[in-house]
């Protein structure tokens, strides 16, 4: 059993607390708040102490791992400190806001000999584990194109003070919150993205960061895909992808925090479309287990270095296309 402290006790460090209840893999064992004083109820429920001092946690022997839920500037500082320590670390999207301190931290973590996770639950979905395993099958031919949109309305009443209202710490409108895990999943797919244009819209709600991004990603390995997210509408989930021989597409009910079914549509030409139901399954708690069980050395966990890097180069090339900078051009070694 892997002992894991979370740092953050937000809406969603609390969340991955109560997930992990009923793990086998790993224990939540302390928690890092900026006001520990106001986590009576978490200690009360959970049994799990908090405490102001990460540094303190940190230095604790029968803690193997952290789990950082904080605001996105302070990942790469948080991650180096963790790995320096010989902690394992598993840090909520997105990893780094550029490239620059993204590689700084997986290559830092390899160097410590500690595991790197990341909080893109929704790889760990069934039905996009079918659709990964249809492409790497080659079962829908030569991949054309693939679409995805994430958008829902759960961040709506969060304060304009909030860091998730801040174009520093959550540019490009919705992308670090939902954006992100649609092209973590293009990347896990198609490799390292070779161009992006992107744009982003104020229409409702306040704050400086917006609240609708699209983006136009080809990637070296020839197909180009779409992904929206709006920050202001009922919950929508779709991620497509369209090949020469079949196009699948998967619909998803509910967010990963609340139960529900999905469906997968698949249209072989020629043939009647296809639709399969699929139930929930607790993908979060699905990514903490795999952490746990690699920072054990059971298993190989499935974020590669490439793609981490790779993610965060869209990220950033999304910010800039948005701020007018047009098509940015990466590089596939920029994600080395």
């Amino acid at each position: 059993m892997l002992n894991a402290a979370i740092i953050g006790l937000g809406w969603w460090g609390k969340t991955i607390t109560e997930r992990m209840q009923v793990s086998t893999e790993m224990r939540i064992a302390r928690a890092v708040d900026l006001y520990p004083e106001n986590q009576g109820e978490y200690t009360a429920k959970y049994g799990v102490p908090v405490t102001a001092d990460y540094a303190e946690v940190l230095a604790d022997p029968k803690i193997d791992a952290v789990i950082l839920t904080t605001p996105n500037s302070l990942h790469t500082r948080q991650i180096a400190q963790a790995a320096q320590a010989g902690k394992h670390v598993f840090c909520e999207k997105p990893l780094a806001l550029n490239v620059v301190e993204a590689r700084q931290s997986v290559q830092l973590c390899k160097e410590k000999g500690v595991i790197l996770g990341m909080g893109h639950e929704r790889r760990f979905e069934l039905a996009m584990l079918e659709v990964e395993r249809m492409v790497r099958a080659g079962e829908l031919g030569e991949i054309m194109h693939a679409e995805g949109n994430f958008s829902h309305d759960k961040l709506i009443n969060v304060p304009v003070t909030d860091w998730r209202r801040s174009a520093t710490e959550s540019p490009a409108a919705g992308y670090t919150a939902m954006g992100i895990h649609l092209s973590d999943a293009f990347v896990n797919l198609f490799g390292p993205a070779s161009e992006v244009q992107a744009m982003t819209a104020k229409r409702v709600l306040p704050g400086d960061n917006g609240d609708v991004v699209s983006a136009l990603i080809r990637f070296h390995s020839g197909p180009t895909a779409y992904l929206n997210a709006v920050l202001y509408t009922p919950l929508y989930l779709r991620f497509t992808v369209f090949g020469t021989k079949a196009w699948v597409e998967y619909r998803n009910e509910t967010h990963p925090d609340t139960p529900g079914p999905s469906t997968l549509t698949i249209q072989v030409t020629g043939q009647p479309a296809r639709v399969i139901t699929y139930d929930w399954t607790d993908s979060v708690r699905a990514n903490l287990d795999l952490f746990a069980q690699a920072a054990k050395g059971r298993a190989n966990y499935t974020f590669t270095a490439e793609q981490l890097v790779g993610n965060i180069a869209i990220l950033e090339a999304i910010v800039a296309s948005a701020a007018g900078g047009g098509t940015i051009s990466l590089q596939k070694e920029a994600t080395l």
